[in-house]
């Protein structure tokens, strides 16, 4: 029994209470139950009393009793209420009701289709909150909604759909209208919250009017849309204003049509008519009421597919802030361009600022050209929601005719007292392939921002951002800012240089920034550094684009100068430079300038130095490698740490200093008896057969001199013939006498690294496109393919140059005389 009863149970349908629905005669309005959403074997159906329809027809005059087999009939049926009111023969209702009001079961939708005689037309009032236009599409938050329709010409117009809590407080409509409001099954209202008058008629499609109480942006939309506003019609929007506040039109989109006969457009009256094209710039800060028209042409019906006219635009309506004109000075400033703009918030601002560059002209997004004088004026309550940025092009195809030396990058002064903050401003150095750019800072000098010593940017006011750029990549030098070492930095190819203000800073730092740029002869590395420490601070370097890492093949030079009577400690920050590289060798190359040796090598699988001192300036280069796929690019950092002349070295360098004046003296000696035995007639060696003139020796090793052989005597020896080999070809004139100077000047621009050079002529690009490629063989590679330039380099030095040891065996009959000495440290002399 009791499995029986649950079979019964499950099998029965249950049945909700009984719903009466009573309409009186005189009430002009019919009731339309029936599905909202269609399922393939409906769960629920209306019990009139059989439980099998699925709509249900309620006229006036009628009662029907019925009810639902399901607990939730809200979930597949919706009710619509429709109500008819004929305004032709008197006048409308002031105000509607919700009849019958105990209809809160199922969500409903109560209908009012209103009519009045053809030449009057229907005004629908809204009480508070009013209404706010949606998208036909979008849903209101509390699922409240409103929907106002028209005819024309027996054809249907969506006027609009509106939400509660906005601006629109009346819409009026020609001859016949239709207001719908819809409301789910668990809100119960008891007023609809408008009203029905009659008035004239208003000549158009409808006239929609706002009242705005305070600062608010809103949106609005053509009738139909997203479909075509009707062809030859015409709508208006009323907007009221508070006093002391002004309005702003921005289209956001619009769709344009074919017409056959006249022109869309849209029409404002401020309160003069202005007659504007959709493309063309809306008016901006308008202040007071004023009216907005939309006109549309007569279009060809058989055109098919053509989405003709829509609209879609927002009016923003705040404070007026007082029409104050701000001087922005750009005559001097050709191909720069400025963008002033709102700030990124992440969010919807409202109300939007906007920027005037005349009375009636603005936008939210203002750009300006250089070469002209603009007084700027803005729409917003807090100019520091806006900033603004500038970019400027520099271009040379020829070094004889662009004649850009030292030409400082300038930043307008008007923007040091513009009230809006000037963001970043950028420079594009452009020039050909065989040209170079040099930029140069004389009085601040430039500090790299790394870790270990970074800068300080609200002290010092802004940064600089420096980018290195081809048609085909573009990798970023580093991020620098004043008070540092960098006197220079020369470039291979084309140049950005982004300057950086801070949101919180002082702008009047910004009259500090002093940056000159040349174009200069084209060099072979992407980048040299000159550097000239102001101070005995530690400086701090690292490889240019840190965090991804030093790009292929990339070649960089340090030139870095001593201060005064300083000696530099250098240090790295690694072993190792921590690479393995795929194709060639990753280098680094040291070279002091006073130092005429090889300099110190070290390639990426070797140890670099713990510390190398350095007693004069100095070159560091840095030659990268295409390292192996997947692995870690190539990121090294280096400091230079200064130091005083110890007391001990100051006493070698007085000796070596005196060493070379003694050396110096000599040559000057020689020098003047060298013009002095200009003077005199040559003298004649005269023969003395008594004159002994062999040279003590060591007979062990010298058995057999000269003792035949007496050419080399003479009674008389001319210098030039002993020191000759010593002087130069003066020609008559009289000999340079070098002196020895320490080193103070700038170092040369050219660091004294070869270029890398790749087999068969090949370059770097040919490399990084993969046209060359190392052979590996058994475990050796094929140096005929690829040979390291610091090797190439060092191959032809002149410490490796001899190819035997000089002989130290006895020999018979050797000459002892100071010749032969001379010959074996000199080279071989002829004798007279």
């Amino acid at each position: 029994m009791l499995l029986l009863g649950c079979m019964l149970a499950l099998l029965l349908p249950p049945l909700t209470e009984s719903i009466t629905i009573s309409l009186q005669p005189t009430d002009n309005i019919t009731i339309s139950i029936k599905r909202g959403i269609t399922t393939p074997s409906p769960p629920c159906y209306i019990c009139t009393p059989n439980c099998k329809e699925s709509s249900l027809e309620i006229a006036r005059g009628k009662k029907v009793d019925f009810t639902f087999n399901c607990k939730t009939p809200e979930m597949y049926f919706i009710m619509e209420i429709n109500r008819t009111i004929d305004c032709s023969s008197g006048v409308c209702p002031l105000n509607v009701s919700l009849q019958p009001s105990n209809l809160n079961f199922l969500n409903r939708t109560f209908i009012w289709n209103i009519s009045t005689s053809k030449n009057n037309g229907l005004v629908l009032g809204f009480s508070t909150p009013w209404l706010r236009q949606i998208h036909p599409s979008s849903l209101c938050s509390e699922l409240v909604s409103f929907k106002v329709s028209t005819y024309v010409r027996d054809s249907s117009y969506n006027i609009g759909t509106f939400c509660r809590n906005g601006t629109i407080t009346r819409i009026k409509v020609q001859e016949k209208g239709v207001i719908a409001l819809s409301l789910p099954w668990n809100v119960n209202i008891k007023d609809p919250g408008f009203s029905i008058t009659n008035r004239s008629s208003i000549k158009r499609l409808s006239i929609i009017e706002s009242t705005f109480r305070q600062e608010t942006l809103v949106t609005l939309l053509s009738a139909n849309y997203p479909s075509p506003f009707p062809y030859n019609e015409q709508m208006t929007w009323k907007f009221i204003l508070p006093e002391n506040h002004a309005a702003t039109v921005q289209f956001l989109n619009y769709t344009l049509p074919m017409c056959v006969k006249k022109e869309e457009n849209v029409l404002y009256y401020l309160p003069k008519s202005t007659l504007l094209k959709l493309t063309d710039k809306q008016p901006a800060n308008i202040l007071g009421n004023f009216n907005l028209s939309l006109q549309n042409c007569e279009v060809d019906k058989q055109i098919i597919g053509h989405p003709g006219l829509t609209l879609n635009f927002s009016i923003t309506v705040q404070k007026n802030p007082g029409y104050t004109l701000y001087p922005l000075d750009l005559t001097k400033e050709k191909g720069l361009v400025v963008r002033i703009r709102k700030r990124s918030f992440g969010r919807t601002f409202s109300p939007v600022c906007l920027i005037c560059k005349e009375k009636n002209v603005c936008e939210a997004d203002l750009v300006i050209e250089g070469g002209k004088y603009y007084k700027i004026s803005f729409l917003c309550d807090n100019l520091k929601n806006l900033v603004a940025t500038a970019e400027k092009q520099i271009e040379c195809w020829n070094l004889a005719t662009c004649n850009i030396s030292n030409m400082p990058l300038t930043i307008p002064e008007s923007f040091i007292d513009f009230p809006v903050q000037l963001e970043s401003f950028t420079w594009k150095l452009i020039a050909p392939e065989h040209i170079s750019t040099e930029i140069v800072s004389k009085s601040m000098f430039l500090q790299q921002n790394v870790s270990d010593k970074p800068c300080n940017t609200t002290a010092v006011g802004f940064t600089y951002d420096i980018f290195s750029c081809t048609n085909k990549a573009e990798f970023k030098l580093g991020t620098f800012c004043p008070n540092g070492s960098i006197e220079k930095i020369q470039m291979r190819d084309n140049v950005t240089i982004i300057l950086n203000t801070p949101r919180i800073g002082n702008p009047q730092k910004l009259l500090t920034h002093d940056l000159n740029v040349s174009f200069v002869s084209f060099i072979k590395e992407e980048c040299i550094f000159t550097m000239s420490p102001k101070t005995d601070d530690t400086i701090y370097i690292q490889t240019p684009n840190w965090d991804p890492g030093l790009p292929d093949y990339v070649s960089i030079s340090w030139g870095i100068n001593l201060p005064t009577k300083r000696t530099g400690r250098l240090k790295f920050g690694k072993e190792k430079m921590d690479i393995s590289c795929e194709t060639n060798h990753a280098n680094i190359y040291i070279k002091e300038l006073k130092d005429d040796g090889p300099g110190i090598v070290r390639r990426e699988d070797q140890q670099l130095p713990g510390f190398l001192d350095m007693y004069s300036a100095f070159w560091v280069n840095i030659s990268n490698c295409k390292p192996l796929t997947g692995t870690k690019k190539l990121k090294l950092q280096l400091s230079v740490t200064f130091n005083e002349i110890s007391p001990v070295l100051k006493i070698i360098l007085i000796a070596a200093c005196s060493a070379v004046g003694v050396v110096l003296a000599v040559i000057a000696a020689i020098c003047c008896i060298k013009k002095k035995k200009k003077q005199i007639e040559s003298p004649v060696g005269i023969y003395n057969a008594n004159v002994n003139t062999q040279a003590p020796r060591r007979q062990a090793f010298f058995k057999k001199g000269r003792k035949s052989n007496e050419s080399h005597i003479y009674a008389v020896i001319d210098d030039n013939m002993v020191y000759g080999h010593l002087l130069p070809e003066t020609n008559g004139t009289d000999p340079e006498v070098d002196v020895y100077r320490p080193f103070e000047g700038p170092m040369g621009d050219a660091p004294p690294v070869p270029p890398i050079n790749f087999p068969n002529g090949r370059t770097k690009e040919d490399v990084q496109d993969g046209s060359i490629k190392e052979d590996i063989k058994d475990g050796s590679t094929n140096t005929d393919i690829m040979e390291e330039p610091l090797a190439l380099s060092m191959k032809d030095n002149e410490i490796y140059m001899f190819t035997h040891s000089i002989s130290r065996q006895p020999v018979e009959d050797e000459d002892t005389s100071l010749a032969y000495m001379d010959d074996l440290r000199m080279g071989t002399m002829s004798s007279v």
